[in-house]
């Protein structure tokens, strides 16, 4: 997992293009409809995604197809597989400690009676 496949994402017309393509394999016009920028900027987009692995290229004829690859949204989804893992222990730990504290605040209120 690199820095840059979250420098990459960061930008938010990457992710625009990247919400576009999740609807299946689009050339550069669609992509620029949806994301609503200009067709150069698209482009330029388009090969930073491709460079950086996010998307792959096929030419069909003349037309250039564009689609999300796999492979690194699964990189990305097993690096923060390790951080939910440890945030999912400290929640059950917090959830716990809550329902403890509630258990003794209705047994305080029991006693009192």
């Amino acid at each position: 997992m690199h820095s840059d496949a979250f420098e990459t994402l960061a930008d938010p017309t990457r992710r625009r293009i990247l919400a576009a393509l999740r609807g299946g394999e689009q050339q550069v016009n669609a992509i620029v409809e949806q994301a609503g920028i200009h067709q150069s900027g698209v482009s330029r987009h388009l090969r930073i995604l491709h460079e950086a692995g996010f998307v792959s290229v096929r030419q069909d004829g003349q037309r250039r197809l564009y689609a999300l690859r796999p492979e690194p949204f699964r990189e990305l989804e097993a690096w923060l597989a390790e951080y939910r893992r440890l945030w999912e222990a400290r929640l059950d730990r917090f959830g716990d400690a809550l329902e403890q504290r509630r258990k003794d605040a209705a047994d305080h209120k029991e006693t009192d009676r």
